[in-house]
């Protein structure tokens, strides 16, 4: 990842989701396009696609939703070659790691569900690490996996203790970092500290919760944060805010001098 601001690029309900109304895949991408491009000139030099819209999904994606985001995903790569490129499809590792690696994304973020065994609003999910290491096998891939520990929009089912699944997230499932997320910036760091504590050497990046306010505190903690809902208003429904995307990445820059 370049740089330790990382931003959400969610799409508009992709063509065959529910709340879709019959957009087409080239609106859609027009938007996800201009919303990179407010990002990227206020200094943002890694993002996140993932398709948020499509709610409520459950664990497997559909074949739509995996063709529009490597559409969408296609046109941000060639549009912006200097952005770091993450991809997030929910819920779905697997198809995550299928679109990251046509499009030539840098790295993957496996949110709900990477490891154990939750339940969601959509109903239980498990761990998708052995299919998604098996198609890293299959394809011959170098793409980074990011995955979380105890989304905090899940419940798990007979959870480990954070620093145990954490570990077995990278020791057993050979994930190259972790995204964490608390309830509350306290919980967020004393997340990080935990985790840390067991795994030194494993980047960890902040899931949510990240603010213009809070930002410069979370980088003492942790190697990036990614930031959706306050750069938007806090409705990710809301477009992009331009002066509060520029406000957050000049805080995140202040607490960079401070660390050095």
């Amino acid at each position: 990842m370049k740089g330790r601001v990382i931003c959400m690029v969610q799409t508009r309900p992709l063509p065959g989701s529910y709340r879709n109304k019959g957009e087409g895949i080239r609106s859609i991408t027009e938007q996800a396009l201009e919303e990179t491009g407010i990002l990227a000139d206020c200094g943002v030099r890694t993002v996140i696609l993932q398709n948020m819209g499509d709610m409520p999904v459950k664990q497997q994606s559909s074949p739509e939703a995996v063709a529009c985001l490597t559409v969408v995903g296609n046109a941000i790569r060639r549009d912006f070659p200097e952005l770091s490129l993450g991809i997030l499809v929910n819920w779905d590792g697997v198809a995550a790691l299928a679109v990251a690696d046509a499009v030539g994304a840098d790295f993957v973020r496996v949110e709900h569900l990477y490891t154990g065994a939750e339940v969601t609003s959509a109903g239980i999910l498990q761990g998708q690490c052995c299919e998604i290491t098996a198609l890293k096998r299959r394809l011959g891939s170098k793409i980074p996996v990011y995955a979380d520990v105890w989304e905090r929009h899940g419940i798990p089912i007979c959870p480990q203790p954070l620093d145990e699944a954490a570990w077995q997230c990278v020791h057993e499932a050979f994930a190259d970092g972790l995204f964490l997320c608390g309830n509350s910036t306290a919980e967020s760091i004393q997340m990080a500290e935990k985790v840390r504590g067991r795994l030194p050497k494993t980047p960890l990046y902040l899931g949510g919760g990240a603010s213009g306010e809070n930002v410069r505190e979370l980088l003492r903690y942790y190697d990036g944060v990614c930031v959706a809902t306050w750069i938007k208003n806090g409705d990710m429904s809301n477009p992009v805010d331009r002066e509060r995307t520029r406000y957050f990445v000049e805080q995140a820059a202040l607490a960079e001098e401070v660390n050095r």
